[in-house]
């Protein structure tokens, strides 16, 4: 897929329409459209793999505290995530890994991933969407 995710114009927050082949998709380039609005400022070759284990009420939510666990991962440990691996993934409990790599800071400083507006959909057999906004 060329496009994985595409950032829309919202007022003092960013939108963002996350696109996938598949529903584990939708979580890597959610995470990688994440660290595009973050912008990441001088990366290191240091790396570190984190585990994560997320059970929420339905996909929806489960994207959103996706999202919520890595960027506490981000803010706590100085860490930029671009790599996942799923162990298991269901409609509402993902288990796996993000391996990220030490930096100084971010040109965007997100504070939080929103409920407003968020969904999970899917298209067809192979085209997933899911809306999501950051609270900046």
């Amino acid at each position: 897929m060329k496009n994985k995710f595409k950032i829309l114009p919202h007022t003092a927050d960013v939108r963002m329409l996350v696109l996938g082949n598949s529903f584990k998709d939708l979580f890597l380039n959610a995470l990688l459209g994440m660290e595009e609005v973050m912008g990441p400022i001088k990366t290191s070759k240091e790396t570190n793999w984190r585990k994560f284990k997320i059970e929420s009420l339905d996909s929806i939510a489960l994207l959103i505290d996706f999202l919520s666990e890595i960027l506490y991962l981000t803010q706590t440990n100085k860490e930029i995530y671009n790599q996942l691996e799923i162990k298991e993934l269901k409609e509402n409990s993902i288990e796996g890994r993000v391996k990220g790599v030490k930096i100084e800071g971010f040109f965007k400083d997100v504070k939080g991933v929103t409920y407003h507006e968020a969904y999970v959909q899917q298209k067809s057999d192979d085209k997933w969407e899911a809306m999501i906004i950051f609270d900046l």
